[in-house]
């Protein structure tokens, strides 16, 4: 599952060869970060200070919004150094996979980049807001509609490994555990993915109220396909016996300074350990990847006409 790309085998990859790996459901590792990391100064000031001010589960930059979250903090001044250097490693990341991912970059939607301060391991977080719980990725930013959530990852740390685990791709645990976690194809024969009326009625009313200055109202919007992998997700998380099963485990240490990068609504995830990373979030249009079928959404369509 793992995709090892040194430096030398970066320079000599062809322009599909990382999309194509990524829709394989690998994880594109870096054991040198290929995205230049922010100064020794500002790294530090996010390590010792931020931890103390957090408000929400991350601190996050909200390019829709020029704006940051999750910080209990009125100091103007932090605000603009946080958001400065979030800002920047989004725009680092994302200029980074445009050069060598360019298909998957194609009218994509930059989402989030944020900064992960605190410890994983022991955090108090409820079930489904847990990222010590194996799960799939669903609603990146309220409706995907069958687009593709992008993760990119950096390791900040100086002397921690950030330690995920995996329990296998989209395909296998919709197989395996599909039945169980109640997804299936609507009895009258249509497409129970796609969008119904109220449900085009919803998203025209939530694309107003952020035409009219509420740019992160978008999170309110769903669909068919949103709720159902919503429902997957769910399930991982609160069933027991889907989280202690040995079927599909794998480990993975990520030294400090690298970085890795996957599709995360195909390759299941859970963070066991680690301290100190940033996460970049981007919606990948389905149109764009060259295995379309590989998609979570084509995979619950082929299931149904199966089924």
């Amino acid at each position: 599952m793992l995709d090892t790309i040194d430096e030398q085998r970066l320079a000599r990859l062809g322009s599909d060869d990382i999309s194509d790996s990524l829709e394989r459901g690998s994880i594109v590792y870096f054991p040198q970060s290929p995205v230049a990391l922010p100064a020794a100064d500002d790294l530090s000031f996010l390590r010792q200070e931020l931890p103390q001010l957090l408000k929400l589960k991350n601190i996050s930059y909200h390019p829709e919004a020029d704006s940051v979250r999750g910080l209990d903090s009125e100091d103007g001044e932090l605000m603009n150094r946080v958001t400065r250097i979030l800002k920047s490693v989004s725009d680092d990341i994302a200029a980074f996979l445009s050069k060598a991912a360019p298909r998957l970059t194609d009218n994509w939607t930059v989402g989030t980049c944020s900064f992960r301060p605190i410890q994983e391991q022991g955090r108090d977080l409820n079930a489904h807001a847990s990222n010590e719980l194996v799960h799939i990725d669903a609603g990146a930013y309220g409706a995907t509609n069958g687009d593709r959530i992008l993760r990119f990852f950096i390791n900040v740390n100086p002397d921690e490994d950030r330690v995920w685990v995996t329990k296998g791709n989209f395909p296998d645990l919709l197989q395996a555990y599909g039945e169980r976690a109640g997804l299936g194809y609507d009895s009258a024969g249509r497409d129970y993915l796609s969008k119904g009326p109220l449900d085009h009625a919803w998203t025209g009313f939530v694309k107003t109220l952020s035409q009219l200055g509420l740019p992160t109202a978008r999170v309110l919007d769903s669909s068919p396909y949103d709720r159902e992998m919503r429902k997957f997700h769910n399930y991982m998380k609160d069933t027991p016996e889907f989280q202690q099963a040995e079927q599909g485990h794998e480990e993975f240490r990520f030294p400090p300074f690298s970085a890795w990068m996957v599709f995360t609504d195909t390759v299941s995830h859970a963070c066991l350990s680690g301290q100190f990373a940033f996460v970049h979030t981007s919606l990948v249009r389905l149109e764009n990847c060259r295995l379309p079928e590989l998609a979570p959404i084509n995979v619950l369509r082929q299931a149904a006409i199966a089924g």
